[in-house]
């Protein structure tokens, strides 16, 4: 390699971990121990703060400087970069015009193979409540890339816990991928139970090749997260919860707030609060304000009375009475 290429590949090395012995970093780039000490130096001069050990193997560790040297990402890197600071520009947060500066200058330096990529993967994204780790960055490519270019996409949904198995593909028109509650799932359209239907990503596994293009449909009521929202709580026709329900808690608004999610409470007096709050179902409501651990009332509905006649009964019976 020349000089330069050395140093890229060098410091590639640098970053992806801690400590480098420096016989391994010699053998990983070809070249004698002194040339490895040769080109640490060179770095040094461009800003980079290196650390030698010595000992009998002797190391090298790249530590942070006073200032920012120029950095080197891999393709996935690069990728989720552009994508997160492409999030950073539509969020409104106040790093929003520092967020366009550095996306522009990444984007003037990207291969164009990666800035498609990356433009993909934001296009088809709605960001919710942060990223799954889990999810393959491949699978996610796939699946931005079959938005973008509209094409229907054939998969095996696995399901929790158990082992993959092979049998009809699902077909799905796939409309948006997004990122709620720390996973990825993709909405699109089921062809077989001609229905929309969410898929989390890290159980998706992608057939070859995928099928035929698609015309879009319009997700009900044309929002993607309100859309989402409402399926994960039991709603098919708005985002709210489907069953909402309103009782006073014997305890302080103080020792209630910082649990309500996204319920209403307000105070009564010192040691008593009104709380209005939702659920997939009535027993999920009545359960969840037991968790309060006090006495309460039930302000209505009559099927959230019901919810707690019925959770009693059962809970009698669990501790044999």
């Amino acid at each position: 390699m020349s000089t330069s290429a050395r140093l890229l590949a060098l410091l590639s090395l640098l970053q992806a971990r801690r400590d480098w012995p420096g016989p391994v970093l010699a053998e990983r780039l070809d070249v004698s121990p002194r040339t490895v000490r040769r080109d640490v130096e060179r770095l040094r001069e461009m800003g980079y703060r290196v650390r030698s050990t010595r000992g009998l193997e002797g190391g090298y560790r790249l530590e942070a400087g006073t200032e920012l040297p120029p950095l080197l990402l891999d393709e996935e890197q690069t990728v989720a970069l552009a994508v997160a600071l492409g999030a950073a520009v539509t969020s409104g947060a106040e790093v929003r015009d520092a967020a366009q500066r550095a996306l522009a200058t990444l984007r003037h330096v990207m291969p164009a193979p990666l800035r498609r990529r990356a433009d993909a993967l934001e296009a088809a994204t709605t960001a919710m409540v942060g990223t799954d780790a889990d999810a393959s960055a491949e699978v996610l490519d796939r699946i931005a890339g079959a938005i973008r270019d509209r094409e229907s996409l054939r998969l095996d949904h696995d399901p929790p816990g158990a082992d993959p198995v092979s049998g009809p593909a699902r077909r799905v028109e796939p409309h948006h991928l997004v990122a709620r509650a720390g996973r990825w799932y993709l909405l699109g359209w089921d062809l077989d139970r001609e229905d929309w239907r969410t898929f989390r990503v890290d159980r998706v596994r992608l057939r070859t090749p995928n099928g035929p293009r698609f015309t879009p449909r319009t997700v009900p009521g044309g929002d993607v997260a309100a859309f989402v929202t409402a399926r994960f709580r039991g709603s098919g026709t708005g985002e709210d919860w489907p069953c909402r329900g309103e009782v006073v808690l014997h305890l302080p608004v103080s020792a209630v707030a910082p649990f309500v999610g996204d319920g209403l409470v307000e105070p009564l007096g010192p040691d008593r609060c009104r709380l209005v709050a939702g659920a997939w179902s009535w027993p999920a409501l009545a359960a969840s304000l037991g968790r309060f651990d006090a006495e309460l009332e039930v302000v209505g509905p009559a099927e959230l009375r019901d919810a707690f006649a019925l959770l009693g009964a059962r809970y009698a019976r669990a501790a044999g009475r």
